[in-house]
């Protein structure tokens, strides 16, 4: 596989000659909304084959989408999968589970050879979620209550593994957190389950925060089977345009995992979608999140220029609406897909996480194939 970007002047035409690969493939393989129209700096993956031995690796991906369409999505895209996980079941304080109706994802995953883990959380979009964090951490009472629950649930359901996802945790319940842990691996793994757990990006164990501090590295190392370490949102929806998984913020984190988490227990965070934010920004302004297929569109809907960040690995570009008002759009092409999966192979990872499975993005899943082999289990 190679990638092009295209330049001013060229038409798919001309980049179809000069690497001998059929127009029609090429427009295919990126899902192109126009093949007619090409934008400057647009990143094109020519689909050409690629020598050499592959590293295994394994892939999970969360989904909230829980229409036939997430069942869909989940099918077409299981050959690239290890693992599938429905976000969420929210805990309740009392140790019960709020349910999610999941079959549909888990029949997909399992017809594709892919292994469904269940996802239990503490907080929404609307809620943090630390009191109903601390009413679990500070009662073993509370957390028999919900292991119970959550083995029932698994086994309904035919789940194979848990991902334990509690943010925004008191700094006070870290070691309960811990302890907390430890006792939902011991209960599972005698059940046969595996455990993972994801993980706030930290650059250090004394980094402050509700949302870092309570997430106590080597020790969910040492704890879970593995661990997704959540690096994106640093472009977030409510706050300033910029990249939202950055390369080198990623590789600060990722310097930081393996000094203290076994690599082969870490799989990085890779977010699939994009945000259009209105410029300037302003306190209060909310990004919109679109795929990365949509941010294309609307680059050549435009005429935008797409720039590339090279610190960052990310690409970005401007544009205005017809009623005046400025956007600055930042998103995923295939150089900084590839930007991430290098940064895999570089720290020998035990592979990548997707958040999340909806937002169409081709040229991701032409380069994850071409780079490596997805382990099945």
């Amino acid at each position: 596989m190679q990638i092009h970007v295209v330049q001013r002047g060229e038409s798919l035409w001309s980049i179809s000659r000069r690497y001998g690969v059929a127009l029609n493939q090429i427009a295919a393989a990126n899902q192109l909304p126009d093949p007619n129209r090409l934008v400057p700096g647009l990143a094109l993956v020519i689909p050409t084959p690629s020598p050499g031995p592959k590293p295994t690796i394994d892939v999970n991906a969360f989904t909230f989408q829980f229409s036939p369409a997430g069942a869909q999505e989940v099918r077409r895209h299981g050959r690239h999968l290890t693992y599938m996980s429905p976000f969420a079941y929210r805990i309740r304080s009392d140790g019960t589970l709020e349910t999610i109706d999941d079959t549909a994802l888990i029949q997909a995953a399992v017809a594709t050879r892919v292994v469904p883990m269940m996802a239990i959380t503490n907080f929404t979009s609307r809620e943090l979620g630390t009191d109903r964090a601390h009413a679990v951490l500070s009662s073993t009472a509370v957390q028999d209550r919900l292991l119970n629950n959550i083995v029932a649930m698994m086994r309904n359901k035919g789940y194979r593994g848990l991902n334990i996802d509690f943010e925004n945790v008191l700094p006070a319940d870290r070691q309960a957190y811990n302890a907390f842990l430890q006792r939902a691996v011991n209960r599972l793994h005698a059940e046969n389950y595996f455990v993972s757990t994801s993980l706030a990006p930290k650059t250090s164990g004394a980094q402050r925060g509700l949302l870092y501090e309570a997430h106590d590295y080597p020790a969910h190392g040492r704890i879970a089977d593995f661990v997704v370490l959540m690096t994106y949102e640093w472009g977030y929806r409510l706050g300033p345009p910029r990249a939202i998984s950055p390369v080198n913020l990623i590789r600060g984190v990722l310097d930081y995992a393996v000094s203290v988490i076994p690599r082969n227990k870490i799989l990085m965070g890779f977010q699939i979608y994009a945000r259009d934010w209105r410029i300037p920004h302003r306190p209060g302004m909310q990004a919109e999140t679109i795929s990365n297929q949509e941010a294309v569109r609307r680059a050549v809907q435009h005429g935008a220029v797409i720039q590339y960040d090279w610190t960052a690995q990310s690409p970005y570009f401007r544009y205005w609406d017809a009623r005046g008002q400025g956007h600055e759009v930042w998103f995923e092409d295939a150089r900084s897909a590839q930007a991430k999966f290098n940064l895999v192979k570089s720290y020998q990872l035990r592979g990548v996480s997707y958040w999340v499975l909806g937002y169409p993005f081709p040229q991701n899943w032409l380069l994850l194939e071409d780079n490596f082999t997805v382990r099945k289990r």
